[in-house]
């Protein structure tokens, strides 16, 4: 494309050159770059989600060797997310509903903690946990929906007052059932079988979960011999 402007024909030629250099560039041939970069975003994911999961298997580890620790911990999380709500009353003007809500589900949550880590997925305490759950995050979308904040508070938010306690108690599943030896077989000795069943014989909950999700991923070797 040349145009002939006068004495600015030369500028007019040079813009006519760079709008074509820019349409040969957004053109057919940017296919092959467009792919590679859906194939590097499937590549990363591959990899986050991998990481995700180690480390939960890892903290599910720790959490069935170290029960009293974790308790206390999850107490000071409770303690924290309370603080949190309250701060967001009377500091950020944060509706009422939101934030008494929020609070009478840390109140459930310290009920959960009287038998940590026993947890009865049919008690009365885990169900009304769960509810409350997504009763707190229909009011915290209602509630964001309507005033803007900005995602990295939104997101604080989410983290500490919705999603730390549940992913901790989530993760806390299968230590309940590996603390003391539950189950004896006939004729056996009761401190032989925590050693050698009950505590690393037979797992359950989300340690079998990531067990065979390593298992299906990267099997054991079998040695011969």
């Amino acid at each position: 494309l040349v145009l002939h402007c006068g004495t600015g024909g030369r500028a007019c030629r040079c813009a006519g050159g760079r709008e074509e250099a820019e349409a040969a560039a957004t053109g057919p041939t940017m296919w092959f770059m467009y792919a590679l970069s859906w194939l590097a975003l499937l590549i990363q994911a591959a990899f986050v989600t991998l990481g995700i999961a180690a480390g939960l298997y890892y903290l599910a580890e720790l959490i069935e060797e170290y029960t009293v620790a974790t308790s206390r911990i999850i107490k000071y999380m409770i303690w924290f997310s309370t603080a949190v709500l309250v701060g967001l009353y009377l500091f950020e003007n944060f509706p009422s509903l939101v934030v008494g809500v929020g609070l009478f589900t840390n109140l459930v949550y310290f009920g959960l903690l009287q038998t940590f880590p026993f947890i009865m997925l049919t008690s009365p305490n885990f169900i009304l946990s769960c509810l409350l759950v997504v009763l707190n995050h229909y009011l915290a979308f209602q509630y964001f929906a309507e005033e803007y904040y900005p995602f990295s508070e939104v997101l604080a938010y989410f983290t500490f007052c919705l999603w730390l306690i549940p992913f901790a108690f989530f993760v806390s599943l299968s230590a309940g059932e590996n603390v003391l030896p539950s189950t004896v077989q006939t004729g056996d000795d009761v401190v032989s079988n925590y050693f050698t069943k009950g505590k690393r014989g037979k797992r359950s909950g989300i340690l079998v979960i990531f067990s065979f999700i390593k298992e299906a991923i990267l099997p054991s070797r079998q040695k011969i011999y």
